[in-house]
């Protein structure tokens, strides 16, 4: 069986074609028509019928975005890619490709890739976790996504920091209305925010990380305040999952120090004598959310 995944993101949309064992047949990346609506949903179809055409085999369609589908009204919900908010995303692609698809929340889709073949394979309990443009969560048990009674069971990012301390304040707003939450700290324009706001300095998240690594202080006192805070942000997922392992996802994950550095400090937060979570790179790195996504279709 030929399963399609398509990771939905802000900036490009990546589709990839898996066999049965999980061996990839095909890739393909474009960019995401970025604001508009009909023309993403236009992509996608042409990006399938690309690839289905290329492989000569028509395949079933898993597709991962950044936000959830309402259990209201069926729609696209807590999206960052806020053009999709309210739509009927999974109606219009089921109507251009003429077939069933099947949605989940990017970090979900991370999460169930991981899970099935990754990182954190065997695992019974697994929390996935991205830090890139946002922070998100995803939460697959014994091989299944756990979706939860509101549909944002993971959705840890838009919780506030736990703890907050004098260096948080005061709390940054959030897209969502709020302030402080986990996302506009944790996030890959939150960690350049934070350290804009401490140093007047403009520089990504990337720059800042590499620059610590080779002795630039304030971007070591930078990242020493987002692995701390990360620390925070985990010890508190822990305290209510207690998840076998956890796998970071997004372009932050690349940041080797976090899995030393982190679960040296969350043991201060978790409230048990032990801590034996994992702190997990991802196996499929990028390409674990879109695998995530051709998985929906009977992963087990």
């Amino acid at each position: 069986m030929l399963r399609i995944g398509i990771d939905l993101g802000g900036t490009k949309i990546e589709l990839a074609a898996l066999e049965a064992a999980g061996s990839v047949r095909l890739r393909e990346r474009i960019a995401t028509p970025a604001g508009d609506y009909e023309a993403t949903v236009e992509a996608v179809g042409k990006l399938v019928e690309t690839a289905e055409r290329a492989l000569g085999e028509r395949g079933s369609v898993g597709v991962g975005v950044p936000g959830a589908l309402s259990l209201a009204t069926g729609r696209l919900k807590n999206a960052n890619s806020t053009w999709l908010i309210g739509r009927p995303l999974r109606e219009d692609l089921e109507v251009r490709l003429g077939r069933e698809v099947r949605i989940a929340n990017d970090a979900n889709c991370f999460a169930l890739s991981e899970a099935v073949d990754g990182a954190a394979r065997g695992a019974a309990v697994v929390f996935g976790v991205i830090l890139g443009t946002g922070v998100g969560g995803g939460i697959v048990v014994n091989g299944r996504i756990l979706e939860g009674a509101n549909a944002i069971a993971g959705e840890w990012g838009h919780n506030p920091l736990p703890l907050p301390r004098a260096e948080d304040h005061p709390l940054p707003a959030c897209y969502c209305g709020r302030r402080g939450c986990i996302e506009t700290y944790l996030s890959g324009p939150g960690m350049a925010a934070d350290h804009a706001r401490a140093t007047g300095e403009r520089r990504e998240a990337a720059e800042i990380a590499a620059r610590a690594g080779h002795g630039d202080r304030p971007c070591e006192e930078t990242l020493g305040r987002y692995v701390e805070r990360l620390a925070r942000g985990l010890a508190s997922v822990i305290n209510v999952l207690d998840p076998d392992a956890i796998v970071l996802g997004g372009g932050l994950s690349r940041i080797e120090r976090l899995y030393t550095e982190v679960p040296r400090l969350w043991g201060r937060y978790v409230f048990s004598d032990e801590v034996r979570t994992r702190l997990l790179a991802p196996a499929h790195g990028d390409s674990s959310g879109v695998r995530g996504a051709a998985w929906l279709w009977d992963p087990a």
